[in-house]
């Protein structure tokens, strides 16, 4: 008889952790990837393609699907799609102007905006509480993270020394948080496969439609670009959405959330790599403080709780 060293469970289990950590590796590693392929494209023409290959990749693997969509499907997944288009398009516009840790721990402020949106009954999903204590003193942690860590040590609290790019990542961090709530609407009544296909296929719609509204695009077809989009397409977008959701059905939501905590983390550490980024202690500080906040926020039991900006709600395992 063969004897395993875990049970098959518990094997699945190990396999859903290890999978997952190298997804949010790849999402902190794909910040320092992205800014790098900035000085040969613009940003939102980077989205673009970047989604339109992230769509043709899903189409191709969930094709079966098409044949089952309805109406609803089509409007749930324009609806969700825009608010993947609009964190994507304030992110990278945010991520020529910051760099990639900074922009990596203000984009961890989904998980705490999340709750605070939830306040408002008409963006709180059916059956879902109001924020309590923890989300509110999670937010007051972030909040001061966020300041210590775009303001200039000599500037005191000036708001007005927070750099563009930074503010546009905010605006990045409340896109993605709309993303989170409308899929929490949403994702119940649609299959996850038809809303995998439309709503990256309506963002880079969206992505289409806006681009030459807000910036003059150009591209310079260059080794690291192509690789970058590759990655960020393929790997961090269709193929990570996957193994997310997969994984998601074998870990507890407590679990879920300490790994993709990480993301701002593994960010910082492939910046300070590659590129050489250090974060002063001012900084050092308040991407603490902004980790502290996530974890208020995140690891006691909600209703709703957000992923990482490609994911979907997560739900408890039984």
């Amino acid at each position: 008889m063969v004897c395993y060293p875990f049970p098959m469970s518990g094997s699945r289990s190990l396999r859903a952790h290890v999978l997952l950590f190298a997804v949010v590796f790849i999402w902190g590693a794909t910040f320092v990837l992205v800014k790098d392929a900035l000085h040969d494209i613009s940003p939102l023409l980077f989205n673009f393609l970047r989604m339109t290959l992230a769509f043709l990749c899903l189409a191709l693997f969930y094709r079966r699907h098409f044949r089952r969509m309805s109406r609803r499907s089509f409007l749930s997944g324009a609806v969700v799609g825009l608010c993947l288009a609009t964190g994507y398009q304030f992110q990278t516009a945010g991520l020529r102007l910051t760099t990639p840790s900074k922009s990596a721990f203000i984009t961890g402020l989904v998980v705490v905006l999340v709750p605070l949106l939830s306040a408002t009954p008409f963006l709180r999903p059916g059956g879902g509480d109001p924020p309590r204590w923890n989300a509110w003193c999670g937010a007051l942690a972030a909040f001061a993270g966020i300041v210590l860590l775009t303001t200039p040590a000599r500037s005191g609290f000036a708001f007005s020394a927070i750099g563009i790019g930074d503010l546009l990542t905010l605006g990045c961090s409340l896109g993605f948080s709309l993303h989170v709530l409308a899929l929490a609407h949403l994702a119940p009544k649609i299959a996850f496969e038809q809303l995998a296909i439309l709503q990256t296929g309506f963002a880079a719609l969206f992505m289409a439609i806006s681009m030459p509204l807000f910036e003059r695009p150009f591209v310079h077809w260059t080794p690291r670009l192509v690789t970058a989009l590759l990655i960020a397409a393929v790997l961090a977008t269709a193929v990570a959405f996957t193994v997310q959701s997969w994984a998601q059905q074998y870990l507890p939501a407590t679990h879920t959330a300490l790994i993709l905590a990480f993301e701002p983390v593994f960010a910082w550490i492939t910046s300070f790599l590659l590129l050489g980024e250090r974060l002063s202690l001012r900084a050092s500080v308040g991407a603490l403080l902004i980790l502290a906040g996530i974890a208020l926020t995140e690891f006691l039991p909600a209703a709703v709780q957000p992923t990482a900006h490609e994911g979907v709600p997560l739900k408890e395992s039984r």
